[in-house]
């Protein structure tokens, strides 16, 4: 019975229920339908046990750290910067908002952070340039999913922590992955820049004019370089790194650039702890849904039927993109992996999938998922930001959200692309 733990949830959902509640009720009810109610208790002590972890530590400190940069005035610097590099091209504030996606990347790893930072400042640009409000909009929510891949990524703190992985092997893993989304969403934008003959943004810059934006970019640029830079190195932990990243982005801000004053933290703390507070909810709930899961046999009843479907290693995992393709339209990206991970991944490493690449292909796809329709939340982000109906962003994004599912194919069927890195730094075989 403990089986219909999952159709229950998405149950709940479709009516409207907040997640973190459809998570706990869903195998509270059918628990106590089954006369377990001892391991109810066992399901919410694991509330607080999910949330109790050293390396979830990392979640609030790499938010908080975002926060900190959007206040300081740093994310209009790294736009600055960008536009130095590709405002001259046809298209190229739609350039420069894919590469702002990229750099943004490295110092928040939130796709939700990337689309409510930039959007409020290259959406009226690009409008006042020419760009349709929902073509803005729809570049906006698409380039954004690169936050989560590119290093540091929260989603994969979560992947690592559910799933006794190396956190330093999947930052390194999603580093290639992460680039390839951003060039591929570039070269979309040159095929419709060229079709529908989009604005320059800018004359070109001088080799000197890039020296001077780059110099001002510096020490927001230096981040992602001393999160990775010291993990890997072995100088501190991620969480540790995410620790630092805070204590380098308040000194910058405050001290070197000088664009935030004390009198601004109370407010840039308050919203880091609302925000990591949800998210770390949200964790503690699908540890908790992990317990069913385990009881229900769920793993063993999924790897059988996976199997039962088809023996081909490449078949099955073109079904299991399908899958968490159609998953990410609904649930958000953190509870999907918690939810999951532990059903799909012993199953696929059990058919020869390194660990480390199914880690990849899921956190990739299920981040996608973050701005596909119907539910995708950037998209209901880029709306809130714009003042555009979701269904009108929806339809605009179609060409970029094409442009990533076959970025995610190509992770899955060359593990090369992800695997290199890992495998050259000795974190993988």
């Amino acid at each position: 019975m403990l089986i219909w733990f999952l159709p229950l949830f998405l149950l709940f959902l479709m009516l409207g229920l907040p997640v973190f509640f459809g998570l706990l009720a869903a195998p509270g009810i059918l628990l106590w339908l089954n006369g377990q109610e001892r391991d109810i208790t066992l399901l919410y002590r694991n509330l607080y046990n999910g949330m109790d972890s050293f390396p979830l530590m990392a979640i609030p400190f790499f938010m908080l750290a975002g926060e900190v940069m959007n206040r300081g005035g740093i994310t209009l610097r790294l736009v600055a910067f960008s536009q130095a590099l590709m405002g001259h091209l046809r298209g190229g504030l739609a350039h420069v908002n894919v590469l702002s996606s990229m750099l943004f990347a490295g110092l928040s790893g939130s796709a939700v952070a990337d689309t409510s930072a930039l959007g409020s400042m290259l959406i009226p640009a690009m409008e006042k340039q020419g760009y349709t409000r929902k073509f803005a909009a729809a570049i906006t929510a698409a380039s954004s999913v690169i936050g989560p891949i590119i290093p540091p990524s929260g989603i994969m703190i979560i992947y690592a922590y559910v799933m006794g992985e190396s956190v330093a092997a999947l930052f390194l893993a999603g580093l290639v992955p992460g680039i390839l989304v951003g060039l591929g969403l570039m070269l979309m934008i040159k095929v419709l820049a060229d079709k529908y003959d989009f604005p320059v943004a800018s004359r070109k810059y001088t080799w000197g004019e890039r020296g001077q934006a780059s110099l001002k970019a510096f020490f927001p640029l230096l981040t992602p370089i001393i999160i990775l830079g010291g993990i890997l190195a072995g100088v501190f932990t991620p969480t540790e790194a995410a620790a630092v990243a805070v204590a380098y982005s308040l000194i910058v801000s405050l001290f070197v650039l000088k664009t935030m004053t004390l009198s601004e933290l109370p407010d840039v703390l308050g919203r880091a702890g609302i925000t990591s507070a949800v998210v770390l909810l949200l964790v503690g709930a699908a540890m908790s849904f992990k317990t069913v899961v385990s009881l229900s046999h769920a793993p063993e009843f999924m790897a059988d039927f996976i199997l039962g479907l088809t023996s081909n290693p490449l078949l099955l995992l073109l079904l299991i993109n399908l899958l968490l393709f159609a998953v990410g339209m609904f649930l958000d990206a953190g509870p999907a992996i918690i939810i999951l991970g532990p059903i799909l991944g012993p199953v696929f490493t059990g058919m020869g999938v390194d660990s480390i690449h199914f880690a990849i292909i899921m956190c990739v796809n299920l981040t996608v998922g973050l701005a596909t329709p119907p539910m995708g939340l950037v998209l209901f982000v880029a709306s809130a930001v714009s003042g555009e109906k979701v269904t009108t962003i929806a339809r605009a994004i179609l060409p970029f959200l094409a442009v990533e599912v076959v970025v995610i194919f190509l992770i899955t069927y060359f593990p090369a692309i992800s695997m290199t890195l890992p495998r050259l730094t000795g974190f993988a075989n």
